[in-house]
């Protein structure tokens, strides 16, 4: 088990990516449900404002920090975690495991089919079988639907015989699905993975080598969709709240 560490109420694993991939392994070929969420720091903030939201996110089997700024906060509380670990470099390593053991994986989110183009669950998976031959990927549905579509989404996947479930449907409303549905998922291993499939599909780019080794990709998030600025303004939010406050009021599970 690793070592967590509470950062304003979150419990994260202390892992680095070799680590949180070993956890995800041996949850994937173990017969009983787990699931991991990766929250960044504008998550974090989330749960601060929504107080409901800390059992979701806390109830994770593995919940890794998917965030510069949450490792900022985790120096500043002399917590330290080791590093950053995007959920989105987990999702492709993922898939590069899977498509060795011929697992197979659903893909649950994004963008319906259009006139333009097909769904964006359909495309990621061409895209990522192309990749990774031998990748089984069993399923796939779009992320728009009603409380009345989620028995009828559930026995869809449940039916696929997936072990692995990446829900791709925004946060908190992924991490709310998966823990409101734990009790009816069949699948073995399921992770909340935002815009993972749009990236996979290629609508979405991560961004260049200097963003990423630097650690400014919310910014180069910001240069790309200036809309963002309102949800970029937690980051500052919480990491002066963490300056000021630390874990005070976050101390017990």
């Amino acid at each position: 088990m690793s070592e967590k560490i509470n950062i304003r109420g979150v419990y994260f694993d202390n892992v680095n990516m070799d680590e949180a991939m070993q956890t995800v392994k041996s949850m994937i070929d173990t017969d009983v449900f787990s699931y991991m969420f990766t929250p960044n720091s504008e998550i974090v903030q989330s749960c601060i404002e929504n107080p409901e939201l800390y059992e979701v996110i806390n109830s994770a089997s593995l919940v890794i920090p998917d965030g510069i700024g949450v490792v900022y906060a985790s120096k500043i509380l002399k917590t330290p975690l080791k590093e950053k670990v995007p959920g989105c470099e987990v999702a492709e390593k993922i898939m590069q495991y899977a498509a060795k053991t011929g697992d197979g994986v659903f893909f649950f989110g994004g963008g319906k089919k259009c006139e333009e183009r097909d769904a964006v669950s359909v495309i990621a998976a061409e895209k990522m079988k192309e990749k990774y031959p031998g990748l089984n990927v069993v399923g796939t549905r779009d992320g728009y639907f009603t409380n009345d579509d989620v028995p009828s989404i559930i026995d869809e996947i449940n039916a696929s015989g997936a072990k692995i479930l990446f829900v791709c449907l925004g946060a908190p409303k992924q991490e709310k699905w998966i823990y409101e549905n734990r009790d009816a998922l069949k699948v073995n291993f399921a992770a909340g993975l935002g815009g993972t499939l749009d990236v996979f599909a290629g609508i979405a780019k991560r961004a260049p080598e200097f963003f990423l080794k630097t650690n400014l990709e919310w910014f180069y998030r910001l240069l790309c969709m200036p809309t963002r600025l309102g949800r970029m303004m937690k980051l500052p939010k919480f990491l002066f709240g963490t300056i000021i406050n630390k874990n005070k009021g976050f101390d017990n599970k």
